[in-house]
């Protein structure tokens, strides 16, 4: 490998890590299923789970696909959620 390859293939390693390091460091105020499963690890679909299940205290936006709404979690909840974990199951009183 001469040195003018090694030196352009380091340059894109530091790159590709700074990238990944600032959008680890972005703070929005929202953040999608999507961006928040990648934050933390899981699958998207599993994050839709928690929000349906209320594990996770998240909203639903209207967004520009028709009548379906996407759910939104705020910043506050993920890092509630990286520190803490998940909201316990809620559970059904079968109580009258």
């Amino acid at each position: 490998m001469t040195n003018d390859s090694a030196l352009h293939e380091r340059l894109n390693r530091i790159e590709s890590t700074l990238g990944l390091l600032v959008q680890q460091r972005t703070v929005k105020a929202w953040y999608t299923t999507a961006e928040i499963a990648q934050l933390v690890g899981k699958a998207e679909f599993t994050v839709r789970e928690w929000c349906r299940q209320h594990r996770i205290n998240a909203q639903k936006r209207a967004c520009g696909r028709g009548p379906v709404r996407e759910w939104m979690i705020a910043h506050e909840e993920l890092v509630r959620i990286q520190n803490f974990g998940l909201l316990p199951v809620p559970t059904v009183s079968s109580r009258i």
